[in-house]
């Protein structure tokens, strides 16, 4: 972060224990407006932990968190999604037995502000978001579908098309393109590119290489709750630690041929 820029998203010093076990161990990491970071790193590294801790799925046991200068440290999820920051899942969270529409209805309705007496209208501005998630998602055609008939693709769409509803300013995406094919990850990585070219932020963990590095601006590496390497992509496979603890030798030397590719295209 460049010196007098002011951060969206600070997260400083988090800390999540399970008794002993530190699951995040003094994370910080500064977010500023329009950027896309990557975080990437072994199993059990901390980062989907890290995710719930900053939107507020589970609390911190320590640090503390400021979305544009307001701390929400402690606050609940539904109050974070409020306030402007969405996530998706690893694994596939939704009504199962609701539409596709349905399930977008009541992220869109819930997540954008406080239902005190929740009211059998949804309204006009509901439906405008969901029509214009699902519409960007590509499952116009599949609103009317019961979540459990659909394949993993349209799961992960509905995720993402049931976040950006509730209009976030940070996304937070955790292993998007996780058991997807290669088409597939395409797919969802010109959906991201969008987001962010209409000024969605997004903090993305995954663990396929090339979707976390060709998206992010920055990359982050944990390991042990901590992070390991912070820096631009094409620094990941030259920095030692990050190549013992998680790339290893083959895959350091893919990620050259990847970036050595990239820079040869015209």
């Amino acid at each position: 972060m460049t010196d007098g820029e002011q951060a969206l998203l600070d997260c400083d010093n988090i800390v999540k224990r399970f008794g002993q076990l530190a699951a995040v161990d003094g994370m910080s990491l500064s977010v500023q407006q329009g950027e896309i970071v990557g975080i990437g790193g072994p199993n059990g590294a901390g980062k989907t932990t890290f995710f719930d801790v900053v939107t507020g799925i589970t609390p911190a046991t320590g640090g503390q968190v400021q979305l544009d200068h307001r701390d929400i440290s402690g606050m609940g999820a539904d109050r974070i999604c409020q306030l402007g920051i969405a996530r998706t899942f690893q694994l596939n969270a939704a009504f199962e037995s609701l539409t596709v529409r349905e399930n977008i209805d009541i992220a869109a309705y819930f997540g954008k502000g406080k239902r005190a007496v929740p009211g059998f209208r949804l309204g006009t501005d509901v439906r405008e978001q969901t029509e214009e998630a699902l519409a960007f998602v590509g499952l116009a055609n599949k609103a009317d579908e019961t979540v459990a008939q659909l394949p993993v693709l349209d799961r992960k769409l509905l995720m993402i098309a049931g976040a950006i509803a509730t209009r976030p300013r940070i996304l937070f995406l955790d292993e998007p393109v996780g058991g997807l094919n290669a088409g597939e990850i395409d797919y969802i990585m010109e959906l991201v590119l969008k987001l962010n070219g209409d000024g969605l932020t997004v903090v993305l963990i995954e663990h396929v290489m090339r979707f976390l590095l060709a998206l992010s601006s920055r990359v982050l590496i944990m390991h042990h709750g901590k992070k390991i390497f912070e820096g631009l992509p094409n620094q990941v496979a030259e920095d030692p630690v990050v190549i013992e603890t998680y790339l290893g030798e083959g895959t350091r030397k893919r990620l050259k041929t990847f970036f050595a590719e990239g820079e040869a295209q015209p």
